[in-house]
């Protein structure tokens, strides 16, 4: 009998994927447009689940290496690295897909190769509960972050995709996630394209990711998930996505439940397919039939999604022998093998940000005598995880990584002391005389995913997740104020996944670290950081606000004072901002290529470690236009590098100045190269006074025309 097309592994995938759809009935590609897609028995075609999350890991999948929660990671400004921790969870999903594909002849939820993460959303409010998924509130940094992470999932092969990654919520989403499922973000052109697409555009060009998801919400009046301006104009036409579209779970069904711009599921399909969503995450797809039936649909519609989905598969190599895909050599060995423990290990370390450090606290010294560790983070599982997790046998809490780490004859004390939210029921307690007959008092405080996270989720939550307040708790307040009277001297080590105002706990405390959602290894990264043995060298990548009374309407989506770009007040610790314990300056800011269109030029800055210490230090480019016909924010990044340098070392970062960087956006959203004046700046911290009176290093900057 001769092979069928689609079995030929010679052919190009794209005549194989039509060989494939010619032979199957219209009830049978109904069955494949939904995420669960269902097997196709008679061609050899197993059940395939296309829903599967890597968020920080392999996600609800049984064991995995747990790595930082993804604004963690974030914060270690490190692309090289990122890349190296995507390379392992691309590794780890794909040993555990083949493990379950030979236990049970298909793939479930959760144990697919269609992962979809990251999430490149901009952070624009602190109040999103789901910030904590993004990489920040920069779109520039945003796409250089996620698109290490994507080209570590997807591999390098020249003929197969490792991993699938799939960039989301396509587009303008963040929030309120009580409204999301009815809610219309209105932005203007410039705003579009200058802050919620950039990220998108580079994942979809550059890193060539497989799949894009959309949104629940409406953006300018379009349901996302089947929007002509994002889907039709601007992913396919503008960009040339060739890769399929995911619709978000149950967003289908929200046209005509929530949005109402469709009368039932059927038209719903419709709707969808017209403007190019080729997989349902929800039972509306199954409604196909009927709207074409109506003469709303067609099967060459159909047909066309199942091009785009089949086609992810076909370069999965899902349809080929296992000897002729090298990854499906992968094994089971490597799921949370020691290698990715120690990556865990460096993530977490690399995303410490050291936010105070009053007469140099930190690291503890040799000399002390005791350290009385508190707080009601201190022992808790749940802030190593924030959401989308996966799970590990070995998870290391803050107050285990400081028990494996005090030197024997420093004493050690615990007690939780306060809990997360709520009032302590016992008034009198013995931690107050803890911490006076201690040297360090550590409090470990902040958020959990009890407190933030997806719509569902939080189960403290006022806001499906999101939350009311930025500042920390009040139970967890009045713990801080009532060892600070008692003359504790402490060290604030706080978890979460989105900014704290302190308020008066600033002052109160003689030193502060934030530490995300660390991950697996947190707790051991977290001691070390302390103890010294490794320098902080995390950067914020978002803007700390002072209080809720500096925020935006949270459902308004203008960028004007929003984030970092945009923002005229004084935060409480501004965007790239972290201490170090060594010192570095910058300085000798120079153009080392002539200034020529339409090549852009090449800069160089020297950086030196005038510390005692090693460290690692991010340098940041941050560009701004002083003179120009057209709105510009206040600075936004354009480059950065994490370097490592010994005490005294000094050395040279250079950054490629491209038309691209230089170019501004009008009212239209399009991208103009107009004469102006232009500061360039490099140094530890986003530009401002703030950063300067925290302790960030002075940059060095040159000012340049564009004739």
């Amino acid at each position: 009998m001769t092979q069928p097309a689609y079995l030929n592994t010679e052919l190009p995938i794209l005549e194989r994927v039509r060989d494939l759809i010619s032979r199957l009935t219209l009830d049978e590609k109904v069955g494949l447009m939904s995420h669960p897609a269902l097997g196709v028995p008679r061609l050899g075609i197993p059940a395939y689940n296309y829903w599967s999350e890597a968020l920080h890991g392999v996600a609800r999948n049984g064991r995995a290496t747990v790595f930082p929660q993804a604004i963690g990671m974030a914060a270690t400004w490190d692309k090289e690295l990122i890349h190296q921790v995507a390379t392992a969870i691309s590794d780890e999903g794909r040993a555990k897909y083949h493990a379950a594909l030979k236990r049970n002849g298909y793939t479930d939820q959760y144990q697919g190769l269609t992962f979809w993460s990251p999430n490149v959303n901009i952070f624009r409010d602190p109040r999103w509960g789901r910030g904590q998924e993004t990489w920040g509130e920069d779109p520039f940094f945003t796409g250089e972050m996620a698109s290490a992470y994507v080209k570590g999932l997807q591999g390098d092969h020249p003929k197969y995709l490792k991993a699938a990654a799939c960039a989301k919520h396509y587009a303008v989403h963040s929030g309120p996630e009580k409204d999301r499922h009815h809610f219309n973000a209105i932005v203007s052109k410039r705003d579009l394209h200058e802050t919620y697409l950039p990220a998108f555009k580079k994942l979809v060009t550059e890193a060539k990711v497989e799949s894009v998801m959309g949104a629940y919400n409406r953006t300018l009046h379009e349901p996302c998930c089947a929007s002509k301006l994002l889907l039709d104009d601007i992913l396919r036409g503008e960009w040339g996505f060739e890769g399929h579209v995911v619709s978000d779970c149950m967003a289908l069904s929200d046209f005509h439940l929530h949005h109402k711009v469709t009368e039932d599921a059927a038209d719903s399909a419709a709707l969808a397919l017209k403007y190019g969503c080729d997989l349902g995450c929800d039972h509306v797809f199954n409604e196909i039939p009927t709207a074409i039936e109506r003469g709303d649909a067609t099967e060459a519609l159909v047909d066309r999604a199942l091009e785009r989905t089949l086609g992810t598969r076909f370069k999965l190599g899902m349809f080929d022998p296992d000897e002729q895909v090298s990854f499906a050599s992968i094994s089971m060995d490597v799921v949370a093998c020691d290698a990715h423990r120690q990556l865990a290990y460096r993530a977490a370390a690399e995303s410490v940000v050291l936010l105070k450090n009053k007469e140099n606290l930190l690291p503890i010294k040799p000399s002390t005598r005791k350290i009385f560790v508190t707080g009601p983070t201190a022992a808790s599982l749940e802030v190593l995880l924030g959401n989308y997790y996966g799970f590990n046998e070995h998870m290391i809490t803050l107050l285990e990584g400081l028990t494996g780490r005090v030197p024997e004859g420093m004493g050690l004390e615990y007690t939780s002391g306060a809990l997360l939210k709520h009032p302590r029921e016992i008034k009198d307690i013995w931690a107050f005389g803890m911490a006076q007959s201690a040297d360090v008092t550590i409090v470990c405080a902040g958020l959990s995913s009890f407190l933030e996270g997806e719509e569902g989720e939080s189960l403290l939550s006022a806001q499906n997740g999101d939350r009311e307040s930025i500042s920390l708790p009040e139970s967890q307040v009045n713990y801080i104020k009532e060892l600070a009277i008692h003359g504790a001297k402490i060290v604030l080590v706080l978890t979460g996944g989105s900014p704290v105002a302190l308020g008066e706990v600033e002052d109160m405390v003689d030193a502060i670290i934030f530490v995300w959602y660390p991950g697996m290894e947190g707790g051991r990264a977290v001691a070390d950081v302390l103890f010294g043995d490794i320098s902080p060298a995390g950067k914020l990548p978002i803007t700390f606000p002072k209080s809720l009374e500096q925020l935006h309407p949270f459902d308004d989506y203008n960028m004007t004072g929003r984030t970092y770009r945009y923002m005229t007040e004084e935060p409480l610790y501004p965007f790239g901002f972290g201490l170090s314990y060594a010192r570095f300056e910058y300085c000798r800011l120079n153009v080392v290529s002539p200034a020529v269109l339409p090549s852009g030029f090449e800069v160089a800055v020297s950086v030196q470690n005038t510390g005692e210490v090693a460290a690692d230090e991010v340098v940041q480019f941050y560009l701004s236009a002083l003179e120009s016909p057209l709105p510009a924010p206040i600075s936004q990044l354009v480059g950065f590098q994490r370097v490592h340098l010994q005490p005294g070392q000094t050395q040279t970062v250079k950054l490629r100045l491209t038309p691209e960087m230089l170019m501004l956006y009008d009212e239209d959203g399009l991208q103009k190269l107009e004469p102006g004046k232009f500061r360039l700046s490099a140094g530890g911290c986003s530009p401002g006074a703030r950063g300067l009176a925290l302790g960030a290093p002075q940059a060095a900057s040159i000012e340049f025309q564009i004739p």
